[in-house]
């Protein structure tokens, strides 16, 4: 039992010895560990500050993303709406184009049925001159069997034009 029980001599040198490694792990060891664990702290207080920059920057990144896509869509908006303008302006100036040649072709096609029609008014009364003269002429031949009667209608037909 003589180990389990401490003696005064054991402790007295546990002491000492442990003294000892406290020196020489004091000078020794002790700074170049609180060195390497402020170093540590250090770089991890950077790396916080980088990452809240990082952050911050991605921050401004997605708004000037957002930006430039609210801008892209304003564009394409005023694209469409042009382009719709155009297509209705487009369309009715065709709509008009058709209106004034249709109006003309009907212009045009009541010409030309006048003009029909004057041509077959004329062609009318010429038939119905020539119709008139035929039956005029049969009528006075046959009234005018006599050489005197045509001569005396011929005489007063030729006054009749000297007067006009």
């Amino acid at each position: 039992m003589e180990l389990v029980t401490p003696n005064a001599g054991t402790i007295f040198w546990m002491l000492i010895v442990f003294g000892l490694v406290v020196l020489i792990l004091r000078k020794f060891a002790w700074k170049p560990i609180l060195n390497a664990l402020n170093e540590r702290e250090q770089y991890i207080d950077n790396a916080l500050t980088a990452a809240a920059e990082a952050r911050h920057e991605v921050d401004e990144l997605k708004a000037g993303n957002k930006r430039i896509v609210d801008e892209g869509l304003k564009q394409k908006e005023a694209i469409l709406n042009e382009t719709l303008e155009l297509k209705e302006k487009i369309i009715a100036e065709a709509k008009e184009k058709a209106a004034v040649e249709t109006q003309k072709s009907i212009e045009s096609a009541r010409q030309q049925i006048e003009n029909e029609k004057e041509k077959v008014v004329k062609e009318m009364k010429q038939q119905v001159t020539e119709i008139s003269l035929m039956i005029a002429e049969k009528i006075i031949k046959q009234n005018m069997a006599k050489d005197k009667e045509q001569q005396e209608l011929i005489n007063r037909l030729i006054d009749e034009i000297k007067l006009n």
